[in-house]
């Protein structure tokens, strides 16, 4: 998948939207939690992360997928997840993995 001229490396965007179609909110949290339990190491992924989780955000608050649930809360369950991992990137990630981070994400 291939977003503002990112190419994606990992399957986050899928992971999360098969995760609100299956189990709403507490899916999307657990999957949340699986992805930084096991690629918080990984600064490439860590960054995608965060950038898949910011542009969730944007396409639960803009109502575009109102199908299922509330959007609304969708919105806010992902804005708080974003801000987590942000703040972890931001703080663990030092060097060319932090430069990388914000030349990303910028």
């Amino acid at each position: 998948m291939k977003l503002f001229d990112y190419e994606y490396v990992t399957t986050f965007w899928q992971d999360f939207t098969i995760a609100e179609r299956c189990g709403g909110i507490p899916a999307v949290r657990d999957t949340y939690r699986r992805a930084m339990r096991d690629w918080s190491g990984n600064y490439v992924y860590l960054t995608e992360l965060v950038m898949v989780l910011n542009h969730k955000i944007w396409q639960w608050y803009d109502g575009q997928l109102t199908e299922k649930g509330n959007h609304t809360e969708l919105a806010r369950a992902y804005n708080d997840l974003w801000q987590k991992a942000a703040k972890y990137a931001e703080t663990h990630l030092k060097g060319d993995a932090l430069d990388y981070y914000y030349k990303i994400t910028d």
